[in-house]
């Protein structure tokens, strides 16, 4: 299931809405259910927010014995289209 994450819309009027909506709040929906509409405590209309996309970040190459530390099976390539196992 996805995460929806959702803002208030009284953004200029804090007063009118709590302190969860506020800030913002993440929401775990099904695809296939429509937007809330509205504050699950306050009741006040809410608008949900494009949320960053998390990816994973290689920070370096692994090393040979890294990978196969990992599991994987390591070749290495001699000729055209020949690969010999390290």
């Amino acid at each position: 299931m996805p995460i929806y994450e959702y803002v208030t819309e009284a953004q200029e009027d804090p007063e009118r809405s709590c302190r969860i909506c506020r800030r913002g709040f993440e929401l775990r929906r099904p695809a296939d259910r429509e937007a809330l509409e509205k504050c699950l405590i306050c009741k006040n209309p809410v608008k949900k927010r494009i949320s960053q996309v998390n990816t994973p970040r290689v920070s370096k190459p692994m090393s040979v014995s890294d990978a196969k530390k990992a599991g994987f099976t390591v070749l290495e390539k001699r000729d055209q289209g020949v690969y010999e196992k390290l």
